[in-house]
């Protein structure tokens, strides 16, 4: 009979393994989840108040000019829904925040050049991007590839 009769130990696991900062994707993961879940949501079910404040009118004229194409504003937020509880569910997570990079551009640009008081909101939403970006790059890396070999 040649079945071995020692039980393999797994090695010590090292401190740094331990610590809470292997949750920080995680929590990042669901933290930008949860945000586009909710503001996906909104899209088609108006829960959120709109701001006391008028918007500036550069911002105005360009939400009106999303608003009056019809189909744009539905489209920001099926797609937001979608990325955001694909992140939550823990699936297709590069490609989610492939959706998600076009709306924090604008967003960020939006912000910087008409309506500066939600940049601060929209540089952590970002942030939060970049990070899981970074932490997915082993998924980015076939995309930059200058040269793709032929079959």
């Amino acid at each position: 009979m040649n079945t071995p009769t020692t039980v393999q130990a797994r090695p010590p696991v090292p401190a740094a393994s331990r610590s809470w900062t292997r949750h920080l994707v995680t929590a990042v993961r669901i933290l930008l989840g949860l945000a586009f879940v909710v503001f996906g949501a909104n899209g088609f079910l108006n829960f959120i108040p709109p701001p006391p404040t008028p918007l500036p009118e550069g911002a105005a004229a360009f939400a009106g000019a999303l608003f009056k194409t019809g189909y744009m504003l539905p489209l920001i937020g099926a797609t937001q829904l979608i990325a955001g509880a694909l992140l939550l569910a823990n699936r297709f997570v590069p490609l989610a925040l492939v959706f998600l990079a076009p709306f924090l551009v604008n967003a960020a640009v939006f912000h910087l050049v008409l309506e500066p008081s939600g940049l601060g909101m929209t540089g952590v939403f970002v942030a939060l991007e970049l990070f899981l970006v970074w932490s997915y790059r082993t998924a980015y890396r076939p995309l930059l590839t200058p040269r793709w070999p032929r079959d």
